[in-house]
């Protein structure tokens, strides 16, 4: 059983910083790609960042130059540095993976974890 357990989240202001982490779990052999998604009220979910298992990076044009991703391979671990933060980027924040786990590659997704940005 793998999990992705997700923290990090909250309420900030305008023009502030969060960092969100998010480590996997479990019966785990190889992790793929490691990324984030985020869903507002009222809006499909979508993808903010994702970062390969060789280091290649993919970002929304929304948050380029404001957000970073990075992961720690020793740890199974992703994370978000959102710097710059506005309004529109509430959401709620779901940490996704691709895990080999030996057997088949499956993906995993986290809870989920609220980002509030007040203006």
């Amino acid at each position: 059983q793998v999990q992705l357990v997700e923290s990090g989240g909250g309420l900030v202001q305008a023009g502030g910083s969060l960092r969100l982490s998010c480590a996997a779990s479990g019966r785990i052999l190889r992790i793929n790609t490691m990324g984030w998604l985020r869903q507002a009220p009222g809006k499909q979910r979508e993808l903010v960042a994702a970062v390969a298992s060789w280091g290649t990076m993919d970002y929304a044009d929304s948050v380029k130059g404001r957000f970073t991703i990075s992961r720690d391979n020793a740890k199974d671990t992703v994370y978000l540095q959102m710097s710059s933060l506005k309004p529109k980027d509430t959401a709620v924040y779901y940490c996704h993976a691709q895990i080999f786990d030996g057997l088949e590659t499956d993906h995993y997704w986290g809870q989920g974890t609220q980002v509030t940005v007040s203006s």
